[in-house]
């Protein structure tokens, strides 16, 4: 498989993307250290360019202002059957209203499986496009993020003041 790598600028810094000759989204994140985008894979790919990824489109629309571009976009990462029903649950939580993680974990059918719930989130790939900075601790804290707090910190007042 040959894949894509692109970083674009965005009010919160570099960000990433790594897509398939699909254009599928593989891996995404706010760096532009591209070991770290190949780092939160859990396949390799056997050659990697550098190019114009068509989800770089979504990431500007999204950063412009039309936080849904992002739901368009194809993704694909590898799982198992919780992880892959978590990753899809995660693109359907409405922008401006993240779920705690024991909410989260009753959306996948198993509401004391909080550890479960979190788990999926820390292993999701392609961040902003499956939106796991959508969900929150139980107190209202922002609890981790792959990308730093101050990113998911930043995303959320984004979809929050776009979604009053």
């Amino acid at each position: 498989m040959t894949a894509t790598i692109q970083t674009l600028d965005t009010p919160d810094g570099p960000f990433t993307l790594l897509v398939d000759d699909r254009q599928r989204v593989l891996a995404s994140g706010w760096t532009d250290d591209h070991g770290a985008i190949l780092g939160r894979l859990q396949v390799t790919t056997a050659a990697i360019r550098e190019g114009e990824a068509d989800a770089a489109a979504a990431v500007r629309a999204y950063y412009a202002g039309d936080l849904g571009a992002i739901d368009a976009v194809e993704v694909h990462q590898p799982g198992t059957a919780l992880q892959l029903a978590g990753w899809s649950a995660l693109r359907r939580i409405v922008v401006g209203h993240p779920l705690s993680y024991r909410e989260f974990a009753g959306v996948l059918g198993r509401p004391s499986a909080v550890r479960a719930a979190a788990s999926v989130c820390a292993r999701n790939a392609p961040a902003l496009f499956v939106p796991c900075h959508r969900v929150l601790r139980g107190d209202g804290a922002l609890g981790g993020f792959a990308w730093g707090i101050e990113i998911k910190r930043s995303l959320l007042a984004r979809e929050a003041a776009a979604s009053s």
